[in-house]
């Protein structure tokens, strides 16, 4: 049974958040995703990483990205960008990552009602208040595939960069930075230890995280999690469901559950597919 968080009159359902979660990562994950940004030419997987996920902000620095993206290290964008802008063009860019997805989710998408699905995302992105939102904004504002799987994947990514916008506002009001945010994460069991190197942040940066985590009592010497810091990282996910709840109407609301379980069904086949695997460096649970 799914999990329901009801805020005022707004329902938000954890089952639908990781499943919009699942669909959308497939990009990241395809085996062959660096060979094909390489033929694009692009180069390492990173690379195509940071300009794929950006491109939608148009041809981003450096700096914009690790404001939007916030959990990465700057070093490690800035091996990626601006370079990458010169390599490929930014059409090409997106209609590769495009392709990448439409070919990952493929297998999932055989038993699915892709028509629907894709219909009723579409329509919940028509639905949200984007102020705040730069991610969000910026992919809605790409133009909709005409194609179903093109569609269903492209309003997935809308959603997926909603949330991602809503829990970075959480994060640094919270007052955690990159480094901070992804050290706790690790103290929550919630990704893995080698996230720090994934990130591109160095021991010194990761010592300074966790020493600030320390002093406000979140987490032991050896970066075990406190009781304070558990339930301050609960804090931090259910401020994320209601800043999100905030920025949905209610007939947007309404399509998220009445969607649920086939969209479940869905990112369910797309782990079955392999596609994605669990546990991940998002850090997100499966659905």
């Amino acid at each position: 049974m799914s999990h329901t968080v009801t805020v005022g009159a707004m329902s938000r359902t954890t089952t639908f958040w990781r499943s919009i979660e699942a669909i959308h990562d497939v990009v990241y994950f395809a085996p062959d995703a660096k060979q094909r940004y390489a033929t694009i030419g692009l180069k390492g997987y990173w690379m195509g990483y940071m300009a794929s996920r950006s491109a939608a902000l148009g041809m981003p620095p450096p700096a914009l990205v690790v404001a939007t993206f916030h959990g990465f290290a700057p070093s490690i964008v800035a091996r990626a960008l601006p370079d990458a802008w010169g390599m490929a063009s930014r059409d090409d860019i997106l209609a590769t990552r495009y392709d990448i997805a439409r070919d990952a989710l493929a297998p999932a998408l055989a038993d699915a009602d892709t028509v629907r699905l894709a219909k009723e995302l579409s329509a919940i992105t028509r639905g949200i208040d984007f102020a705040g939102k730069p991610l969000a904004a910026a992919h809605f504002e790409l133009p909709e595939p005409a194609d179903d799987a093109g569609l269903l994947w492209h309003a997935a990514t809308v959603i997926r960069e909603y949330r991602g916008d809503c829990h970075v506002a959480v994060l640094t009001a919270a007052g955690l930075d990159g480094a901070a945010a992804n050290s706790l994460a690790i103290a929550a069991g919630l990704i893995g230890e080698h996230q720090r190197e994934l990130r591109g942040w160095t021991k010194d940066d990761w010592a300074t995280a966790t020493s600030r985590l320390m002093t406000r009592g979140w987490v032991e010497s050896d970066g075990t999690i406190t009781a304070a810091g558990r339930a301050a990282r609960q804090q931090i996910e259910d401020a994320t469901d209601r800043v999100c709840a905030a920025g949905l109407g209610r007939e947007a609301t309404g399509r998220m559950i009445t969607i649920e379980q086939p969209l479940l069904e869905l990112a369910r086949g797309v782990e079955a597919s392999g596609a994605v695997a669990f546990p991940n460096a998002t850090g997100v649970p499966r659905p």
